[in-house]
């Protein structure tokens, strides 16, 4: 039962991406080359929604669907691995023309050649699982 409840939601937000053009590769393009606000918008909110969200779990000790209180460690302060992280994360999306979430949505609408991004995606989380306790953090 808990697994449909998964499935109903990331469907759910799947449809609001698709449908807010945010999975969009040309709002993706317009974003950087700083022609449109639409995506920057649709970041901004999330990330405000985010930010409101985390303090209130923090705050009020809320409990997950399985009864088990939610802990949110606090993230490490450095500055490399945030630069350097980002970089990659930015080349890989402007390149593809799309972010992990809408590379999903985008395959579910039926734009079969993002499968080729999903598996490169997929190879380079599973090499840096087998190169993450090498690199510098």
């Amino acid at each position: 039962m808990k697994n449909l409840a998964y499935i109903l939601i990331g469907t759910f937000l799947g449809i609001v991406l698709y449908k807010s053009e945010a999975a969009s590769w040309f709002r993706i393009y317009e974003m950087f080359q700083f022609d449109s606000f639409h995506m920057y918008g649709i970041i901004g909110s999330a990330l405000a929604v985010g930010v409101i969200l985390v303090l209130w779990i923090k705050k009020s000790k809320v409990k997950s669907f399985s009864g088990e209180p939610i802990s949110i460690p606090d993230k490490e302060k450095s500055f490399t691995r945030y630069i350097v992280g980002g970089t990659l994360f930015g080349l890989g999306w402007a390149l593809a023309g799309a972010c992990p979430g809408p590379m999903y949505v985008l395959a579910g609408a039926g734009f079969w050649p993002i499968l080729i991004v999903i598996v490169g995606a997929l190879f380079g989380a599973f090499i840096y699982g087998v190169l993450s306790d090498k690199l510098p953090h």
